[in-house]
Formats: C-alpha cells, structure tokens, sequence
C-alpha cells in the first residue's frame, strides 16, 4: 500500500531545498542545489530561469529518493521575499529577478523617508521602508528599464514564480503582500497606499491574495514531466520563509515567538492582528491564519560576530566545541566586559536603525582573558535578541532556529539573558517542513494545521533560564544599553575614521613603474562592478543558515 506524502520545497537566496515528509513527519527524500546571486555594484540579481531549473532538479531528486511506494498528496512552497519578480503576459520572465539585497532604490527610498510617503508605507503596511521593497524597486526598475515595466503583466514573489510553474496559476498570500501595498489590518491591498504614492500604473502587476494552505493551482503536464510529482496534484498558496519556518517551529498561535540566528538574527512574535505593532525598524506580516500577523525584527547581529572573535582570538583552528569551552571558562557575565555587537558593515537595522553602529568591547583592562572576550560576544548577541523580544512574558517559550542555534552555549546563554525557556528544534529544513504541514490541511492529509504540526513534531532540546543569573544579567542588560547610548554619538566619527583606514593607497603615476602602465594593453577597465557569481554563503559560524530576506 503507498505511503501518502508531501514535498516542501524552499528555495532561499542562495540554495533551493526540497523535502519530502511522510505524514508522520519521517524524511522520505531530500536534496539541495546551489543558487547563483549575480552583484553589479549595488544590483543584485537573481536569473529566475535558474531558480526554477534547481527547483526542477531538486524536487525529481526527492521524489526520486522517496521510491515509487510513496504517493504524493500535495506540494508546499516558500521562499526568500521581496526584490521585483517581474513576467510579462506570456509567464516569461521580464530580465533577471531583483532581489531582497538590492541597493539602487536606496536614494529614492530616502526621498520617501523625506517626503511622507515611506510614513505613509508604514502607517499601511506596518513595515519600514527599505530598498528592495517592492513599492520603491519597481520606481526605481520604471527609471532604469522602463521597457521591463511596459512589458511586466505580473509580479510574481520567489514562491510564487515556483509555484506559477508548477501549476500556471498566478497568486500569492498574505505574508509576501505584506511587503507590497497590503493594508496589514484588513488583509487586502490598499487602495489609499496605492494612489498615495502614484503607483496605480502598478496595480496591474499584484497577484490575488489567497489563505496560505488554500489550494493555489494543480501540477501541470509539463510540471510533472520535469519534477516527477503526479499530474494534478494541489499546491498550497504558501508562506514567506520567514514565517514558514515560524511555522515549521510549530509558533502558530497569539503570543508564541521565535528566533532565527544565521547571518542576520531574525525575531518574530505572533498577535492576533496587527493593531498598534509599529516599532522602528519593524517588520509586519500579516499572515493569512485567522487574522494573525509577526512583529519581527531583523538585527544583523549574527554569526559574523562569532566567525570574527573566534579569528581575533586565535581560535580559527578550533571547531567550535573547543572554542566554546574556552568561552565557558569566563562563566556569566565575562568578568564585566561588554560587548556591542554591531560588527556589520552595514551598520544595524534593529531594534535601532544606525548605519553608522559599530563594534565595540568595553569594560577591559589587562586582566582580561580570551575567554571573557569569547563569552562577551556570546552574551552581546543574547542582549540585543532581548531587546528585540521586549520584556519576558510569564510562560512564554522561545524557539530557536538557524545555524548558529547548534551552539548550546548560545542557547544557554539566551535562556539566562532573557529569563525565558529556550527550545531548540531538531528538525532539519523548518521552513520547507512549514509549507509541508500547511500542503498536508491542502491535500486533505491533515483536518486542520494543529494536526498538521502534530503529526510532523520532531525532538527538541530545551535549555532552561537559571533563577540566580536573572538579577546580575538585568544590571548587565542595563549597562549595555547605556554603554551603546553613550557611545552612539561617536559612532559617524569612528566609521568615518575606519572608511579612511580602509580606503586603498592612491600611487602617483610619476613613482608607478608597474608594467601594467603599459599604453599597448587594451583591455576595459571603465567597469569595475563586482560581476561575481556566487553559489553559496561563505563559510559562517555553525554552517549558519538562517532566512535571510528580512
């Protein structure tokens, strides 16, 4: 008898990832394939072609490894948010994808800020404005490329671009609109935000909004030729991958939270609607399950900082268990030392919005030792989580997610700062398991997305808050907060002093006696655009793979 199942497929910035789960949750079949994120200066750029062709191999290398027993009942889809996914009227898409990273509107977008219009972004949708949001990349595309926008009848976010050709249908969900022109509040888009900016040459583009485990298309002849799934089988409308690994954590109801800390930290708490959440550097999502919405936060305070000081100290030969030890021997609070750690280039986007942050210890003398500098960063990560999470709430549990999850120092350390349970899953790939248990209610697998999760429940590790620490790490807290107030009015002059520092050499032509000088050598040199093709993050701390588009 076959064994029924679902496929999840998640297709992030730089790999596309497809599972297929019993529905007891047992892995019947996974496989992964690299994707390629093309730079050119602030452009960034994704060939949508590409996605799907991984898409295509990953899904048939699955379903192959599944075995011919295994009946697939549904497919669930996610993947990284925002950029501009533009196919003209045939499906065909209009030039490459402009993703979540890209910069060009960054000049616009500040003209917004200046003008009203990124308040009137907020006040609508909930989020802050940022440059690769839709509203401000497609003026920005109409500028530059006004043959695409002319040519565009649709934009199709990551998901839905997979799901388009999986199924030929055009949607999307609530989540993914959020970062569009959606009025969060009432779930649909807002005709107010949309001629408050002038956009309504653009309202043509925006797909209907569909509840993300309502059937959004059938596997199509041709999709079934390429991907080895069943002719005919529902697609579930699906979830940003944000929120499909919140559920994938199972954090589906009013007060549940949850972190992801890769690259970039992520934070998330579910309301019940999205009344009053307007924070600074907010994110709203609005996400389609009885009227929820996420208030998150996205620092960029992650593992960087770990793969840094484990370099600085030394240790970059150590695996990280051994690098772990050598922090534990500092024991809570690092002897007092403090660290801020906004190490990003970028500066931070929450729960403070600086491009100018900076890194910093503070509080050591020459008795410090690697170890308290080791802890330190542990505990200055924990620190800003705390500040994005707010104040502890009696009962709550954190879930925890990403590569840099795998620390249970980490962990630990998180559980004590913050007073609150820490629970870490065991599950691999949550966000393709989030849009498996929403395609397993599609599919008729599960009554409902409680039995979903249910039934897909994996192990978890737990890491309890220590009573006794609750009082020195809140007077910790409080002096890494005024240690960073105190030193952000120095941080424009500290970054201008390191964009100094780092700034190459100029060479006086009269002492360059480089053969290069030679006139008869030809070559373009006008473009000096980073063109690199890059098929994978770089190496992070704990092979972190976190969502990274928020």
């Amino acid at each position: 008898m076959a064994r029924q199942a679902v496929v999840g497929i998640d297709a992030g910035t730089t790999a596309v990832k497809a599972v297929v789960l019993a529905w007891d949750g047992r892995q019947l079949g996974w496989a992964r394939a690299p994707l390629g994120v093309t730079h050119h200066g602030d452009r960034v750029e994704q060939d949508m072609d590409e996605v799907w062709s991984a898409v295509r191999d990953t899904v048939r290398s699955a379903v192959r490894q599944a075995g011919d027993s295994v009946e697939i009942a549904a497919v669930g889809v996610t993947g990284q948010g925002d950029g501009a996914w533009l196919v003209d009227a045939d499906g065909r898409p209009c030039g490459p994808a402009r993703i979540w990273m890209d910069g060009t509107a960054a000049d616009r977008g500040a003209r917004w800020e200046a003008d009203g219009r990124g308040a009137l972004v907020h006040e609508v949708t909930g989020s802050s404005l940022f440059p690769g949001a839709l509203p401000v990349l497609l003026e920005q595309l109409e500028a530059d490329y006004p043959e695409r926008l002319a040519q565009a009848a649709h934009h199709l976010n990551c998901k839905d671009w997979i799901r388009f050709r999986l199924t030929g249908e055009v949607a999307t969900d609530a989540s993914e609109a959020s970062r569009t022109y959606l009025d969060v509040a009432a779930g649909k888009y807002s005709d107010a935000l949309i001629e408050g900016l002038g956009h309504q040459r653009f309202r043509r583009l925006l797909a209907p909004v569909l509840p993300p485990a309502s059937p959004a298309g059938r596997i199509t002849a041709e999709a079934a030729d390429a991907t080895g799934l069943p002719v005919g089988v529902p697609v579930s409308a699906g979830l940003v991958d944000a929120a499909a690994g919140g559920v994938g954590l199972g954090a589906v109801r009013p007060g549940d939270a949850y972190l992801i800390v890769g690259t970039t930290a992520f934070t998330a708490t579910v309301h019940r609607d999205s009344r009053d959440r307007r924070a600074q550097g907010q994110i709203t999502l609005a996400t389609g399950l009885d009227g929820q919405a996420l208030a998150c936060l996205a620092p960029m305070t992650g593992a960087p900082n770990l793969d840094w000081v484990r370099r600085v100290t030394g240790l970059e030969d150590s695996d990280w268990p051994e690098v772990e030890q050598v922090a534990r021997t500092a024991g809570p609070g690092a002897g007092g030392v403090v660290y801020l750690p906004y190490g990003s280039p970028s500066g931070e986007r929450a729960p403070f919005i600086d491009s100018t942050a900076s890194a910093s210890w503070v509080g050591m003398s020459v008795r410090t030792t690697a170890g308290q500098l080791l802890r330190a960063v542990y505990e200055g990560i924990a620190f800003t989580l705390r500040e994005c999470l707010g104040a502890p709430v009696p009962g709550r549990v954190l879930r925890i997610a990403g590569g840099s999850a795998s620390s249970d120092l980490l962990c630990q350390v998180l559980a004590d700062v913050t007073g609150e349970p820490v629970v870490r899953s065991t599950a691999p790939e949550l966000g393709a398991r989030g849009v498996a248990a929403l395609a397993m209610v599609t599919g008729g697998v599960a009554e409902d997305l409680d039995a979903a999760l249910t039934a897909l429940a994996r192990p978890t590790d737990a890491f309890r808050p220590d009573p006794a620490l609750r009082e020195p790490y809140d007077q910790q807290a409080r002096v890494f907060a005024a240690a960073r107030d105190a030193l952000r009015p120095l941080w424009p002059a500290l970054r201008e002093l390191r964009t100094e520092a780092e700034a190459p050499p100029s060479v006086s032509p009269a002492t360059n006696t480089s053969s290069t000088s030679d006139l008869s050598d030809t070559s373009d040199t006008s473009d000096t655009s980073d063109t690199s093709d890059t098929s994978d993050k770089a190496e992070s701390a704990y092979d972190a793979d976190g969502w990274e588009t928020l």
